[in-house]
């Protein structure tokens, strides 16, 4: 009598049992039918209330303007959380900065230690695009974002998102745009956590504060 088989070559037994012999056959394409999203796909404006509602939702503060009302924005929000220094990532467009003329960018040449960015009082950045069904922004490193580490350590990031360029409506229609060869950062709202007793703990590995300038043409 032959040995009693070990446990996984038991259940492997009895997986190819009950498929059968599969040698030879094609694999079959599946149907997906699920919607790719929920949302008006075709209304910007509808696309904008809702990333900007479910923003709000996890606790980002959220802004409208102009691309001419912008850089006093920037100055103005800057001003009031009373910030003297930002990062600055490669590609930043310059004038977005121009009407903070109190505030020290800190240019990111790729030196800066998590230990200097802590003692940054905010980072700006842009984004890659922001997706309205689940309130997130997307960053992938690329120009005017910078290094996942800038918009981790300082405490206060303000994002840009231009609309409706950058504003789609849901998760499938987002990873399409996205190179998946990219380091990708999710925000979904400031950093936070929740103890056993659910007592909420904002900042614990990013951000306390999210703060995100939507900007329309």
């Amino acid at each position: 009598m032959n040995p009693p088989a070990n446990a996984r070559e038991l259940i492997l037994g009895r997986i190819r049992a009950a498929l059968g012999d599969t040698a030879g056959v094609a694999e079959q394409p599946l149907e997906r039918r699920y919607a790719t999203a929920h949302a008006p796909v075709d209304d910007p404006a509808a696309l904008l209330d809702l990333l900007q509602h479910n923003l709000a939702d996890y606790r980002a503060l959220v802004h409208r303007c102009t691309e001419a009302e912008l850089p006093d924005r920037i100055g103005r929000l800057l001003a009031d959380r009373g910030s003297r220094t930002v990062a600055v990532p490669a590609g930043l467009p310059a004038g977005w900065l121009a009407a903070a003329p109190g505030v020290t960018p800190v240019p990111d040449d790729g030196g800066l230690t998590a230990d200097r960015l802590d003692a940054v009082d905010s980072v700006l950045t842009g984004c890659a695009l922001a997706i309205a069904e689940t309130g997130t922004i997307v960053l992938d490193a690329g120009p005017g974002q910078g290094r996942r580490l800038l918009s981790l350590v300082p405490d206060h990031h303000l994002c840009v998102v231009r609309a409706p360029a950058q504003v789609v409506a849901s998760v499938p229609l987002a990873l399409p745009r996205l190179d998946p060869a990219r380091p990708q950062t999710w925000i979904s709202g400031p950093s936070a956590t929740s103890d056993i007793e659910l007592d909420r703990v904002e900042g614990v590995h990013g951000p306390r504060t999210l703060e995100v300038l939507l900007v329309t043409d």
